[in-house]
Parts: structure tokens; C-alpha cells; sequence
């Protein structure tokens, strides 16, 4: 797919769509949940869908309107015994925390997905639930799906992850609610924490005390009413290509702004970005606000320490951004980039680099020299959804044209991206 440099800013308004993360909680709670789940403002994305899928497998009726998901919940004890593997697609969210659910049903299970999950590490969930008592083990042994996993009986304990990952920490607790006694996880930076706020309004008892959740074992989850966020990782593009492109004034509606996953908003007020939230408030205490964004003069800035797990998915935007900008930016502590759906370091420099950027690529991160003019060149999205997003918005900057290989991968995440993005374009 084709791009060119913007003849003009961006205009207008837009809803992203709703937030990934929550909208996968919020279909695996409302399954294991007494009663019905209504989700409202779901994402359609291949991801999400891959949830869907796996929980109609183990006897859940779903019922798919559209931007409303209804879930007819089974209770903590009621999903059925899959038959075949369950495949999660692109989905590491789906893999990790439906392994902490399965960890402690009655039948055994398989979990597999595309080219792509199978080469992501499923070792850091492996050892905690392993633990915790479960029966999960890599098929090829080579710590990646397919995973095969046999009933165990489960029981508590206090974790401490090596890296924050919200997958980790809720792949844990998932299998908390099912445990003989009470589960902590303690991270080294808080990372996103839609499952703790989810959990308590499914009726969990889990408290959260700076970077340790501590979760009660629970008889019962019951069903509830989701409004889901527009997701800020989507949010993020159409940030990036305001603030980058001359004349461009948006408002993005509705955007989660979660303390946990507000660092693409810190990092561009430090760059000195005319950024402003409005009408914010607060649903199942996940915040949302509306983002006034204008074109703006940036600059460089150190990005690190624990903001990183805020903004991990959009530190490719980030250093597309910072090519933009005046002076340095330094992008450290992020080696977590290079186990997503693609090497997001090494595909961030090489992409960028056959633009005429200046960057180069460190053990975790990136510097960035910005100021130097982009051209088009022929880049590849490795199938990456985030990479290929990152890349038609850096092209709006860059003189000539930008092709990206297998632009439609942004599906994963966001289906209609290319035409919101055209939209605001044309004004």
C-alpha cells in the first residue's frame, strides 16, 4: 500500500476504537462470570475476535452485534472442555491470560496461534502458574506455543516478575480466583492495570498497593455492564500525525487516559506538544477524556525507567515522532520490543534509517537524532499491525512515496484505520 506526504494538516474528529486490552478482559471475565456481560463500544479487531472464538469453544454463547458484545456467562466452573486446540491468532494477550483461566479447569487443553505467536516467550507465564500448580508445558520445549495444558489443583502465591507485564501479572491472578489461598504479584514498575479494575467490578476481592496486587481466591464472578474506552494505543497515531504535520488541528473522542497507559500523553507534553484533555470523567474507574491536539514544534527528550510499561505499544510512534523533532531523543529500558509481534527495535531503526533517519539502535532502546528531512522508501510491516500504523502516518512527513508491505495487518487492532486516517486528511 501506497502513501504520500501530507498536501495538508489533518482536520476534524474522530472515535478510535474501543480499547484491546479491555475489551479481551471484559469477554474472559464476563465467560467465567454468573449471569450476562454487556460490552459496549467492543473492538472488532482480529485479536479480540480471537477471544471471542476460543470461549464460544468451551461452550460460552457469545453474541457478536456489532459494538455491542453480549456474553451469556457459564460461572468459574462452567466452561467445557474444547475440542482441538484453541487457537489465539496474533493474540499474546489472548495466549497469556487464557492460559491462567485453563491452568484451572477440569479438562485438559491446547493453546496454538499464527507464524508469529509462535515464536513470542510463554516461558514467563509457564513458570508462575507452573508455581502455582499448574500442568503447562511448550510442545516443541522450546518455551513458545503450542502450550498443552492438564488439569492441576492450584494454590497462591507472592510472584515477583522479572519484567512488568500486564500479561504476566494477569495470567496470575486469573488463576488466583481458583487458588486455595490469596495470590500477589509484585512488578518491578506498575504496568497497565485494566485487569485489577475489571476484576473488582466483577465482584473479585483485589486490592492494589503501588506495584503488588493482592488477590482474594473468589466462589463467584457475576456479570456486569462494560463501557469500554477508546484505546489510547490507537489514539496515538492520529496524535503523532497532528502534532507532525503543519496546519493539523484533531479531536480524538472518548480515549481511555488511564494513569497506567498515559505515557504517549506525558511524553508529548515533554516534547512540548499542544496537547490538551477535555470533558474527563470516569467509567468503572477506567478515565476518558477527549485529546485537542495541534500541530506543535517538538522537541527531543530521554524516555525510560517506569514510564515504559505506559507506553511500550506506542514507542514505535514515539521514535517515528522524534525523527520529527529538534535534538535527541534516547528511548532505554524498552528491550521488552523485541518480543512483541515483531523485533520493534531492529524494524523501528531499519524502517527508519531507509527514510534518511538518523538513529540508531542500542541493547534497549534507540537514539534519535532528529531534524534530518524523511523520504519515501519501501518499508515492511513484518506483519506487525503497530509497525505498519507507525509508518503511513511517518510517511505524511516524508518527501516522495512510502510503501508498506502488508499494510492490512493493521486488522489486528484496527480495521478501519486507513480510512479515518483518510478522512482527516481530506479535512
Amino acid at each position: 500500500m501506497e502513501f504520500t506526504k501530507a498536501a495538508k494538516g489533518l482536520k476534524g474528529q474522530l472515535a478510535v476504537p474501543g480499547d484491546k486490552s479491555i475489551s479481551h478482559r471484559a469477554v474472559m471475565l464476563g465467560s467465567i462470570a454468573s449471569g450476562n456481560t454487556e460490552i459496549h463500544h467492543f473492538l472488532q479487531g482480529a485479536d479480540c475476535l480471537s477471544t471471542i472464538s476460543c470461549f464460544r469453544r468451551m461452550g460460552v454463547e457469545i453474541e457478536n452485534r456489532g459494538n455491542m458484545v453480549f456474553v451469556h456467562g457459564k460461572g468459574m466452573r462452567g466452561l467445557s472442555a474444547p475440542s482441538g486446540m484453541l487457537d489465539c491468532g496474533n493474540s499474546g494477550t489472548t495466549m497469556r491470560l487464557m492460559s491462567g483461566i485453563l491452568a484451572a479447569q477440569p479438562f485438559p487443553s491446547t493453546l496454538t496461534g499464527d507464524a508469529s505467536i509462535q515464536k513470542r516467550p510463554m516461558k514467563r507465564i509457564m513458570e508462575p502458574l507452573t508455581q502455582m500448580g499448574a500442568h503447562i508445558l511448550s510442545l516443541r520445549e522450546n518455551g513458545c506455543a503450542p502450550l498443552r495444558i492438564k488439569p492441576g489443583k492450584l494454590h497462591g502465591i507472592h510472584y515477583h516478575t522479572p519484567v512488568a507485564s500486564a500479561q504476566v501479572k494477569s495470567a496470575i491472578l486469573l488463576a488466583g480466583l481458583y487458588g486455595d489461598s490469596p495470590t500477589k504479584v509484585t512488578e518491578p514498575a506498575l504496568s497497565r492495570n485494566h485487569t485489577e479494575l475489571m476484576l473488582r467490578h466483577f465482584g473479585a476481592e483485589i486490592t492494589s498497593e503501588g506495584v503488588t496486587a493482592a488477590l482474594m481466591p473468589a466462589k463467584e464472578l457475576y456479570g456486569i455492564k462494560v463501557d469500554v474506552p477508546g484505546d489510547i494505543s490507537s489514539a496515538a497515531y492520529f496524535i503523532a500525525a497532528a502534532l507532525m504535520v503543519p496546519g493539523s488541528e484533531v479531536l480524538i473522542r472518548n480515549v481511555g487516559v488511564n494513569p497506567t497507559r498515559d505515557g504517549m500523553i506525558r511524553v508529548c507534553q515533554a516534547m512540548g506538544a499542544d496537547l490538551t484533555l477535555e470533558n474527563v470523567r470516569s467509567r468503572e474507574a477506567e478515565p476518558m477524556a477527549d485529546l485537542l491536539v495541534r500541530h506543535s514544534s517538538l522537541k527531543g527528550v530521554e524516555i525510560g525507567g517506569e514510564i515504559i510499561p505506559a507506553l511500550i505499544d506506542e514507542l514505535p510512534m514515539i521514535a517515528a515522532m522524534a525523527c520529527a523533532a529538534q535534538g535527541t531523543t534516547v528511548i532505554k529500558d524498552a528491550a521488552e520490543l523485541k518480543v512483541k509481534e515483531s523485533n520493534r527495535i531492529r524494524i523501528m531503526v531499519e524502517n527508519l534509517s531507509a527514510m534518511g533517519a538518523d538513529i540508531r539502535e542500542t541493547e534497549d532502546g534507540m537514539i534519535i537524532e532528529g531534524g534530518h528531512p524523511l523520504h519515501g522508501a519501501s518499508v515492511d510491516s513484518h506483519l506487525d499491525h503497530r509497525i505498519a500504523m507507525t509508518f503511513a502516518v511517518t510517511a505524511l512527513i516524508a518527501d516522495g512515496v512510502t510503501t508498506i508491505k502488508d499494510a492490512d495487518c493493521v486488522r489486528i487492532s484496527y480495521p478501519g484505520f486507513y480510512q479515518d486516517l483518510s478522512r482527516l486528511l481530506e479535512g
